[in-house]
This record gives structure tokens, sequence and C-alpha cells, in this order.
């Protein structure tokens, strides 16, 4: 399996962290093959105490018998909504890898949570609706994005350096490899 990486001098910014040292917004791009790859999760190895947990509270909902988002990253130890927006029960559980639940049958209107307290990867399922599927990868480090649809991604806030890097798919191997972040390069990762 070949693994491209190029680093280019064209999508970093440079901000000022908190103690006033500088940080860099990593930007980059995911591909499979001449594709970009949507919702691919993008991770680098750093302490899990170097930033503050996100201020907004993630959720996968429930809405037209389906998850949103599909692909969810958060950081171990972080709480995770699953609100059943349809007008009929749900039963949400993960059997697999990762963090293991069954939430049970709730209807329409309730809001059900689960703490992810170890890295990995949870793949997502309602009992009812066999056709409805998530996925919530959990990393142990601050600096982690999902892409867009575009396949592009930003992890903010990184201090210059040279990190290890992985990248998740779904159907895919994950990536890992070694990246120099500083202001003027971008990650830009290729699945064969």
């Amino acid at each position: 399996m070949r693994l491209w990486l190029l680093l280019t001098g064209v999508l970093a910014s440079v901000v000022n962290g908190s103690a006033g040292s500088p940080v860099v917004d990593l930007h980059g791009t995911a591909h499979s093959g001449d594709r970009p790859e949507p919702r691919a999760v993008v991770w680098l190895d750093a302490s899990a105490s170097a930033a503050p947990a996100a201020a907004v509270k993630p959720r996968l909902d429930q809405r037209n018998l389906d998850f949103s988002p599909r692909i969810l990253a958060v950081r171990v130890g972080t709480v995770v909504d699953f609100p059943n927006n349809d007008r009929v029960f749900h039963n949400v559980f993960s059997f697999h890898d990762g963090k293991r639940f069954d939430l049970g049958l709730y209807p329409g209107g309730t809001v059900k949570q689960v703490m992810f307290d170890h890295p990995g990867l949870s793949r997502i399922f309602c009992n009812i609706h066999p056709n409805m599927a998530a996925y919530v990868m959990v990393v142990d480090t601050p600096h982690y994005s999902v892409s867009d649809s575009d396949g592009r991604f930003t992890i903010e806030g990184v201090a210059p350096g040279s990190y290890t890097y992985h990248a998740w798919r779904p159907g895919g191997p994950e990536l890992t490899g070694s990246a120099v972040v500083e202001a003027g390069l971008s990650l830009d990762l290729r699945w064969p």
C-alpha cells in the first residue's frame, strides 16, 4: 500500500495561543485516489492536556431515520448527546470495538447521553432500523478534525513542531505518518 504525504507551502496561518505562544491552524486535504474524501477523521498525537475541551457539546442526532452527522470525532472523556428527533422509537447501541453501550428504546423528543471514556472507533446502530449507522471516533488529543465534502480539514491551535498524524475513513485502513507543523505548510493525505 502506498501512502502519499505532501507538505505544501500555502494553507497554514499563525495565531497566538492562550499563553501568547504562537500556534498554527493546520489546513489540509484528504483524498481517496483522485477523489476528495469527505468525513475523514484526522488527528495529531499530542498531550491530552494541551488544549481545553470544546465548548460546544457534540450530538449525534436521529432525524428522518438516519444519524446526523454520520461521522463524529470527539476527545476522550466527552459526553455525546443522542437526541431522538423522529416520531418513532429508536434504540441506539454499539457492541463493536470502542465504547460498548445500549441506550434502550426511547421515544421522539427524548435525549440520552453517552460518555466516551477511552480512545477508539465506535460503530453506532439502531436496533429497530437496520439501515441506520454512524461512527464515533474517540481520540486522546485536542488536535483533530473531520474533513468537509471537498476533503478539506483544519486542525486549530497546534504548536509548531513534529507530530505523528493519523487519518481514518469508513471502509479504509488507518493512515499513520509523520508531519512537520509550521506556518505555511499543509497536510495532504491520500488513500490509494
